[in-house]
């Protein structure tokens, strides 16, 4: 059948939508997740395991338990095959099963059934967590970190704090070169200012007259967190001046945001200012703001997205979240990524749930005749490896074996 006759009355049926999204997704390549974070080495208690299933900073209300969310179903559905398991299997006998693996062992089997052939690590979470090459060694593939600049002053500003009115200046001269050396290992940088301030941040750069009281202002409180806004636009500026990406945490997290300060339209003057500067700009997670971010993608040139962690918390509504995104975003410029964080089971809850929706969102557009299969499975390539590559500068030396 012609794809024009798709959908015509009287058109010979074409492929299903299933059989057109195996189609899509043959020969897809090694992933890679451009944002993600450290696993645990230690085996979590059941009580710590629930907690990384949900962005909530308490625990559950009296009654009620994380594992009843979508990424507690998610984590059930995709999870316990790989550890000798039924899938849907009650959490209790999961957790049980991961304990007599070990956390080695456990994350190993999980890691591995990823599909994911670059991790591209944010070291700037604090705790007993892999770094950029255990995480990729236990998926069989390679790592690569991305510096979180609020945390790299953080650890500068410890070495300066203390009597005496140069400080802040030394502090300032410290990070600047702190940010340089980053840049030379670094595959890219991350701000949170959406947590520490939000993001509708004066865009122009600020200058030493306002840098130098912000340092030492911030100094003299003793406060160790950043939150002051001046700093975190010099930050941000610092890492543009590299030219290495900038990724932008934008959309929902945990409590110590605001959601609305983190919606990334609020970023709009911020991308004008840098558009010409040579740097791209990577929108992480988005959600419920993922409209917003993929009008910022279609109209400059320099901005990226991604849905991050998104997937694994709406579960088997992933598929409408993705084409939603996908609606207004060119396809050059939407990444793949998981934000795992703490559990390696996040990686294969991400990866699985990504591979899924995307199957399904282009095999229906080709089983529907708007697509056709070359294209869905070129789009499917760029968006689950290429686009990542391309921005990240990364040579293609994941594992050779395509995604199944």
């Amino acid at each position: 059948m012609r794809a024009a006759d798709a959908g015509r009355p009287g058109a010979p049926a074409g492929p299903s939508a299933p059989d057109s999204a195996a189609a899509v997704l043959a020969g897809l390549p090694p992933l890679v997740d451009h944002h993600c974070h450290g696993v645990v080495h230690r085996e979590p208690d059941p009580g710590t395991f629930a907690a990384f299933l949900t962005e909530a900073d308490r625990p559950p209300a009296a009654g009620t338990t994380f594992f009843d969310t979508q990424a507690g179903f998610a984590v059930r559905r995709w999870c316990p095959p790989l550890l000798d398991l039924p899938a849907h299997c009650p959490p209790e006998r999961y957790l049980a099963r991961r304990r007599a693996l070990g956390p080695d062992e456990t994350r190993r089997r999980l890691l591995s059934a990823t599909g994911i052939g670059a991790y591209l690590v944010d070291t700037g979470l604090p705790g007993d967590l892999t770094g950029p090459a255990e995480t990729a060694a236990a998926g069989g593939a390679t790592g690569h970190e991305v510096v979180r600049l609020e945390a790299l002053a953080e650890r500068s500003a410890t070495d300066h704090r203390g009597p005496g009115t140069d400080a802040a200046e030394a502090f300032l001269d410290t990070l600047a070169r702190a940010v340089r050396a980053a840049a030379d290992t670094a595959v890219a940088f991350k701000s949170v200012a959406a947590y520490r301030h939000g993001l509708a941040l004066d865009p122009a750069p600020p200058g030493p007259d306002a840098v130098r009281p912000a340092a030492r202002a911030w100094f003299a409180a003793g406060a160790p967190r950043l939150t002051d806004p001046v700093l975190l636009r010099h930050l941000v500026w610092l890492a543009v001046a590299t030219g290495r990406p900038l990724q932008l945490h934008t959309g929902f997290g945990d409590p110590d945001l605001r959601l609305d300060h983190a919606d990334p339209a609020l970023l709009t003057d911020l991308v004008r200012a840098t558009a010409d500067t040579g740097t791209d700009l990577v929108l992480l997670h988005c959600y419920p703001y993922h409209r917003q971010a993929a009008y910022l993608a279609a109209v400059f040139p320099h901005v990226y997205a991604d849905v991050g962690l998104t997937l694994t918390h709406v579960g088997p509504r992933a598929t409408a979240v993705l084409a939603e995104f996908l609606e207004l975003a060119p396809f050059g410029k939407l990444l793949f990524s998981t934000d795992a964080y703490g559990l390696p089971e996040l990686y294969t809850v991400g990866s699985a749930l990504f591979r899924t929706a995307l199957g399904e969102v282009l095999g229906g557009w080709t089983a529907s005749g708007a697509w056709s299969t070359a294209d869905a499975r070129r789009v499917a390539a760029m968006i689950a490896a290429g686009n990542a590559r391309r921005v990240y500068g990364l040579a293609d030396d994941g594992p050779t074996e395509p995604v199944g």
